[in-house]
């Protein structure tokens, strides 16, 4: 629909609501219009803002990566409350591509480590990056220490010409303009945890073994590099959670509602791509977790331990435990067990921006452990909890083809999912089939004579 049609619906609708109508609303105009309302006096009036901002603060932050903008009319009264909480608005993610807003000049590569295939293809991506394309190459500085890659007569000549960093040390926000990955699944997990707000688009070439989230093929990488860099180039949003861990006795400032909360990220807080999980380790003890949905308590896990997915994630760890495989677009967070001791206990979706949150039952009679895509693995002790929603910050990632093509390809590909022989067509079968049937007209004939 569009945005004329939109304001003249507005004013349609507005001219039907009678001066005695009062349609809750909390912005400054909605007051401004009440208080120049025929019977409506100042002492209502400053009751009502007050009511509204009770009734503000009792709202929890939701966040809403990919949903679409719902229409804020219904019929010719009701309205949706304006949510000073919605941080951001994604179109139709179909119509989602990569464009340039000035030209890219720095590119970082990720290779794969301790993969000597991936060696010549490194080298000859870095060379071609830097002369032919003119950009500025960065690589983490644990590549030049490489021996078998300091053998190569051709890097030796542009070693000098790279630009290095350190994990850990160094900070790459806003340094980098685009990224390569040259590998399997781990360079683009690896990639997320370098950037842990705004990550540059994501190009991933497939070099390792599953090669899930990475669509391209080295073969012809000259030709796809040109057209991405021009712009020619589909996206796939790939949601990302943000994990806050807050320990027994520590204070905890509640966040602000507002589109910048998650801009200022907390020291504890890390952005995963795919899962979190939270396991009871080495002991032989069940996990026992308390599970709360936005401040509400849902259930206790009681088995090995839970899992906390995106939808990217659904297909790694959620997948072997079980769970549904959901498209990266759908925003949704996914909560799945881990040898549940209870069969009952199946895999949930919620909905993308709700905040969950795990802590230790006190009944518990071990404490729990907690992962973050893999890494920086910690124990959570009785009265620790751990925060989860969905960041505002995904992972870009380029598509070889589109979004449902190439997801679907990696079902197939990398997982050989619904792989089977086919069932054999009827004409084949048809003179087995018509022989059998022949054969049993005739005894049931006999049996017919016989029973006379």
């Amino acid at each position: 629909m569009r945005e004329e049609d939109l304001e003249l619906a507005r004013k349609m609708v507005a001219n039907l609501i009678s001066p005695s109508t009062s349609v809750e609303d909390d912005d400054d105009d909605g007051a401004a219009a009440a208080a120049t309302s025929p019977g409506n006096s100042p002492q209502p009036l400053r009751r009502r803002v007050l009511d509204l901002s009770e009734r503000r603060k009792q709202f929890r932050r939701t966040r809403s990566l990919n949903a679409p903008s719902p229409f804020q009319q219904f019929g010719p009264c009701g309205r949706i409350m304006k949510n000073s909480a919605m941080v951001m608005q994604i179109q139709d993610p179909a119509s989602q591509r990569l464009t340039w807003y000035k030209p890219p000049l720095t590119v970082l590569v990720i290779k794969k480590v301790s993969d000597a295939s991936v060696l010549a293809p490194f080298v000859q991506l870095v060379d071609w990056l830097l002369q032919e394309k003119n950009m500025v190459v960065w690589v983490e500085s644990a590549v030049l220490e490489d021996v078998h890659l300091n053998e190569e007569v051709k890097f030796k000549a542009i070693r000098e010409k790279l630009v290095t960093f350190k994990d850990g040390r160094d900070d790459l926000t806003d340094r980098i303009d685009f990224i390569v990955c040259l590998g399997g699944d781990g360079t683009l997990l690896y990639a997320s945890q370098l950037f842990q707000q705004s990550v540059p688009p994501v190009m991933a070439f497939h070099l390792g073994s599953l090669g899930f989230l990475t669509p391209f093929r080295f073969d012809n990488f000259e030709e796809q590099l040109t057209s991405v860099l021009e712009g020619h180039a589909a996206l796939t949003l790939r949601s990302r959670l943000r994990c806050v861990t807050h320990r027994k006795g520590e204070k905890r400032q509640e966040a602000k509602v507002d589109a910048n909360a998650d801009a200022r990220p907390a020291a504890n807080s890390i952005l995963v791509l795919n899962e979190v999980v939270i396991d009871r380790g080495p002991s032989p003890y069940l996990s026992n977790i308390d599970l709360f949905l936005d401040g509400k308590y849902i259930t206790s896990v009681q088995g090995d331990g839970l899992i906390v997915s995106t939808p990217t994630g659904s297909t790694a760890y959620a997948a072997a435990a079980g769970a549904s495989m959901i498209h990266p677009s759908v925003p949704a967070i996914m909560v799945t067990p881990i040898c549940p001791h209870s069969l009952s206990f199946r895999p949930i979706v919620v909905p993308a921006g709700v905040e969950l949150k795990v802590s230790v039952s006190p009944e518990s009679r071990n404490t729990s452990w907690v992962s973050f895509d893999g890494r920086n693995r910690q124990e959570l002790f009785h009265g620790d909890s751990l925060r989860v929603t969905t960041s505002i910050y995904p992972v870009p990632c380029i598509c070889a083809q589109d979004q449902i093509s190439d997801w679907f390809a990696s079902l197939a590909d990398g997982l050989h999912w619904n792989v089977r022989k086919r069932q054999k067509c009827l004409d084949e079968l048809s003179d087995l089939t018509a022989s059998g049937s022949e054969d049993t007209l005739d005894e049931m004939e006999n049996l017919k004579l016989y029973d006379i």
